[in-house]
């Protein structure tokens, strides 16, 4: 079964002007990143709007995705729903297009128990043929995970591995009470938390900016993991700290979607509620694109 390592970008949907999905850019946006050497793509998750989105357009997402990698890369599909049996039919429905493995937050709005967590995630697991990836984001569902009880879910035949967006500490202790076990990654949701947490044994990381600069990421990766170059991907890591800023600077995924289209990949507009980014974010974005060497589009 996957188990997802390495660099995985949480992919944006592209919307046209009328709202609708720009299927067009999006395959822009996989070819982009695959060239760039990602190990993985996150198909529908939050960067991918799909609290937003009809299940009809989830599945067609999750589905494009797919079927555009082709086998070049794994597709993990953001199948997260509010009923059990919805997320069971959803992550059904991702692993017969071919998803590799599903990412699936707690139940958030209607909280439950540590135990009622438990039975969540093994009926899903228990449910489906492909891995469960827990994705621990206590700061946007205010459900908070312990590492002892991540340990505990790890445990569960099918699930492979968390996507742990909460601070260093917290993953620092689900890598040390998981690390034994060879069927499960940590993998963080923070941009600046890459590098830390590769060195205490993470990993990788399912972030927003690798959609901007996939070639960096990766070498920043390569640099750490195989080549043990430690100085280099501090380097690298320092010059990209800025775009770490500023696609979290104003609601996500405003500003990733400004930072392709400044690259000429058609990021798109957001759907109501959610905003655009502003245009001194824009600015801002353009001159560390423009300091990396990319050619950006005006703004």
């Amino acid at each position: 079964m996957y188990k997802p390592t390495g660099m995985i970008p949480a992919l944006p949907t592209p919307f046209d002007e009328q709202g609708k999905i720009d299927f067009d850019a999006y395959r822009d946006l996989i070819e982009f990143l695959i060239e760039g050497g990602v190990h993985c793509l996150l198909a529908g998750g939050s960067t991918g709007e799909y609290s937003l989105m009809t299940m009809e357009e989830r599945k067609e997402v999750i589905k494009f995705a797919v079927e555009t990698a082709n086998g070049r890369v794994p597709v993990m599909a953001g199948t997260s729903c509010n009923r059990t049996e919805d997320t069971i039919a959803l992550t059904k429905y991702a692993a017969e297009v071919g998803a590799d493995c599903a990412l699936v937050l707690p139940p958030y709005y209607m909280q439950t128990s540590e135990e009622g967590i438990k039975e969540y995630f093994k009926a899903i697991a228990d449910a489906v043929d492909i891995g469960i990836v827990i994705y621990h984001y206590p700061a946007a569902t205010n459900v908070e995970l312990s590492p002892e009880l991540i340990a505990e879910l790890s445990k569960i035949d099918g699930i492979v591995s968390i996507k742990n967006t909460a601070d260093q500490e917290h993953t620092c202790k689900v890598i040390a009470l998981t690390k034994d076990q060879p069927d499960f990654t940590v993998l963080t949701g923070f941009e600046h938390l890459i590098l830390p947490t590769l060195a205490v044994g993470g990993h990788g990381a399912t972030g927003i900016v690798i959609n901007l600069v996939p070639k960096e990421i990766v070498k920043m990766y390569d640099l750490f993991v195989k080549e043990k170059d430690i100085e280099g991907a501090i380097a690298l890591n320092q010059k990209l700290t800025p775009l770490y800023d500023y696609v979290e600077q104003e609601p996500s995924p405003g500003p990733v979607k400004a930072g392709l289209d400044l690259l000429g990949l058609r990021g798109g507009t957001v759907r109501s509620p959610l905003v655009p980014a502003s245009d001194e974010l824009k600015r801002k974005m353009k001159a560390v694109l423009d300091e990396l060497g990319y050619e950006t589009k005006p703004v």
